[in-house]
């Protein structure tokens, strides 16, 4: 028998001074809040007395629009036929990653926002990984490297390769313990990948800086391996120092004004 929401949650009043919400967020929370109280993980059916409108206090069009958000916010999925129901669904990284993408659609942070995260984040990640990397794990990373080894003979080519030594860095926190620490490396990555302005910095011939991150990366795996994560974290800060220095100075050359006649 599913706990019954506290009464106090059922008619919580928006703080003072927020925007009033809408009655569907609010009976999406209740149910959230059922679903974390009785302990349903993914997979998990939901009682369908869950639903009964009237225990919600809610109208039938406005339980279904709460169903739509919550179904909309990946936490409950829909099944037909025989077998089927409501049931728990989760979230996965990648999901979570995209909406927040959006949000930063039309205002973008800057290179120097990512990097002031990065800088901390990335080296905090190699350490956190130091000595704990599976054999399969170590040729994980080994294998990302492998794809920009060599000297690109096309434009399309070398883009690829500065994407794999990104992959690189999102390799490396698959192996992170700490979920939170994982997930903002990974978003911190997609923001690169996403902004116009990384896209054509990652586009223009550079292959000293192809060099440089080999040899950052090259440096990194032998102290991984070796499991000293003092060294993976200076490694890793050097290597975000450089790369935050050489995006900066070719996103000022982008937006420099050309001299007339030029």
């Amino acid at each position: 028998m599913p706990e019954k929401l506290p009464l106090g949650l059922a008619s919580r009043a928006p703080d003072s001074g927020s925007r009033r919400r809408k009655r569907p967020d609010i009976i999406a929370d209740q149910l959230r809040e059922l679903i974390v109280a009785n302990g349903l993980r993914p997979g998990d059916p939901i009682a369908p007395e869950w639903f009964h409108s009237q225990d919600l206090r809610a109208s039938r069009g406005t339980l279904r629009e709460a169903l739509k958000i919550l179904e909309f916010q990946g936490l409950i999925t829909s099944k037909t036929g025989p077998g089927g129901g409501i049931f728990v669904s989760s979230v996965s990284p990648d999901q979570a990653i995209r909406l927040l993408d959006n949000l930063f659609l039309f205002e973008q942070p800057s290179i120097a926002n990512i990097y002031a995260l990065r800088k901390w984040v990335e080296p905090e990640l190699a350490a956190s990984v130091a000595g704990k990397l599976s054999p399969d794990g170590f040729a994980a990373l080994q294998s990302t490297i492998r794809l920009y080894e060599d000297e690109p003979t096309t434009a399309e080519e070398e883009y690829a390769q500065r994407l794999a030594e990104l992959d690189f860095h999102e390799e490396l926190t698959r192996h992170c313990d700490n979920p939170l620490l994982a997930f903002i490396g990974r978003f911190l990555l997609s923001l690169l990948r996403e902004m116009t302005v990384c896209r054509a910095i990652y586009q223009e011939p550079n292959p000293g800086l192809r060099e440089t991150g080999l040899h950052y990366q090259v440096r990194l795996l032998r102290a991984l391996k070796a499991g000293d994560p003092e060294l993976c974290r200076m490694i890793m800060r050097g290597h975000m120092i450089e790369a935050e220095k050489y995006m900066l100075e070719r996103a000022a050359v982008r937006v420099r004004p050309r001299k007339r006649g030029a």
